[in-house]
């Protein structure tokens, strides 16, 4: 080899060894650029993470006081139409990532108390009177807040003529309370009566006709 083909081969490594030092340098700033997004993204997996627990802390608070109030009104409703100490109670439950909710009723005697599925208690009283409390309840906690009348259908249905005076009086006490209009269907007369207006329908050969109770009806 002469001299001149060795200062050539010489001058070929050098440039090979400049590229691959570029190719280095390169390879360096990308992983530098990477284990900085890498970096990055704990930081925002962190950050997530403590949003997670921050927001189920939220909903655990909200559903308590969402139960809290609703058990309240609800046990209120049962204990002021019956007369008794009765309350109402949520049983929170959680399968997985679905939540629910058991309802029960606890009727308090001299020394002991029992606790039901509203279903098993009392006929089926108790459990008109605990869904139209509900239906209350919900409407009224809802955020946005629900605008517009309640309308019941047959409220009371299962409930002895006994407290069907002490309902009527709740529902009357509801709607003012809340200021909200309540148009209910029933064939109790005395539901029928402590309306503001009230419409008889009846229906004779298959033709419907209206008429306004008044007192003198």
């Amino acid at each position: 080899m002469t001299l001149n083909e060795l200062d050539a081969k010489i001058a070929q490594l050098e440039r090979a060894i400049h590229i691959k030092i570029g190719q280095q340098e390169v390879l360096q700033r990308n992983l530098q650029d990477a284990e900085s997004k890498v970096e990055t993204l704990h930081e925002e997996n962190e950050l997530l993470s403590q949003v997670e627990v921050l927001l189920s802390l939220s909903s655990d608070y909200g559903r308590e006081q969402a139960k809290l109030q609703i058990e309240s009104l609800v046990s209120n409703c049962l204990s002021f139409i019956f007369e008794t100490d009765i309350s109402f109670v949520i049983e929170l439950t959680e399968n997985g990532k679905i939540a629910g909710a058991d309802f029960y009723v606890v009727s308090s005697y001299d020394g002991y108390s029992i606790k039901t599925k509203p279903e098993l208690s009392r006929g089926g009283g108790v459990v008109d009177i605990v869904s139209i409390a509900l239906r209350i309840a919900m409407i009224e906690i809802f955020k946005p807040h629900i605008e517009g009348p309640l309308i019941l259908d047959e409220p009371g249905k299962h409930v002895s003529e006994d407290f069907i005076f002490n309902l009527g009086e709740f529902l009357r006490k509801s709607s003012t309370m809340f200021k909200r209009q309540i148009i209910m269907v029933t064939h109790n007369k005395y539901l029928a009566q402590i309306c503001d207006r009230s419409f008889y329908v009846e229906q004779k050969n298959a033709v419907s006709s209206v008429q306004e109770l008044t007192q003198d009806v």
